[in-house]
């Protein structure tokens, strides 16, 4: 079975009615996105940070998967797919997915603030006060601004074998994750499919690329007829 590796960002789930990261103004709901999404911002304010991921995590438990993450979840009768996600919601898995790295963490996970392998299963608000076995404030296990993103020499190891690569719903302007495509084999197929596709300085460099300017749903039912002629 040839391999199949996805990167995702946050348009695969702009159909499912979450918000994407954060608007041309640089705010994500409202917010700035460093006061919200940045270690700094935790350390000087944890309960907005507190308050701010328990409304993500409300507004993901009442989402559903849409029709491109069931499109993907349909591809493992024809590939062996690995998805590489920006998201940190569930919505791969809902689907049927069977293996998704999650690079910036999972919101229905909450972790300690002083051991990360302490990690636990999260579908209610996260509370000042609360804390883990070892006495620390519980936070959400995402992965914030300025610290380090441990699932991306195990994405980059997958995108290195990868026969095709799908990129969803990402303009591949946030790094490190924008560099993961560069470690695809020279002679492999790329295929990015996004509504208004960044053609930035990153895509450019890519080689055997295609880019499908649709919605993750739409380009995804097209694309599907293509790779199963691959």
């Amino acid at each position: 079975m040839k391999k199949l590796v996805v990167l995702s960002g946050a348009g695969m789930s702009a159909e499912s009615g979450l918000k994407t990261f954060r608007d041309a103004d640089g705010l994500w709901e409202g917010h700035d996105v460093m006061e919200v999404a940045s270690i700094e911002g935790w350390q000087q304010n944890p309960a907005l940070v507190l308050d701010f991921y328990n409304q993500r995590r409300r507004q993901l438990l009442a989402a559903q998967p849409n029709i491109g993450h069931q499109l993907l979840a349909d591809l493992e009768q024809h590939f062996e797919v690995s998805i590489v996600t920006q998201n940190v919601d569930d919505l791969h898995e809902r689907a049927g997915s069977q293996k998704v790295i999650h690079l910036h963490g999972q919101l229905l996970e909450s972790k300690s603030s002083i051991d990360d392998d302490l990690i636990y299963p999260c579908h209610q608000d996260i509370e000042l006060g609360q804390t883990c076995e070892r006495g620390s404030q519980l936070r959400p296990n995402i992965v914030w601004f300025g610290e380090m993103v441990p699932m991306l020499e195990p994405a980059a190891k997958l995108v290195a074998q990868a026969d095709v690569l799908v990129i969803i719903g990402t303009s591949m302007q946030v790094y490190p994750a924008a560099s993961l495509a560069n470690f695809a084999p020279v002679d492999t197929p790329i295929y990015y499919i996004d509504p208004k596709p960044a053609i930035n300085e990153a895509v450019q460099q890519l080689t055997n690329l295609v880019v499908i300017a649709e919605t993750a749903s739409q380009g995804l039912a097209s694309l599907k007829e293509q790779l199963l002629e691959i």
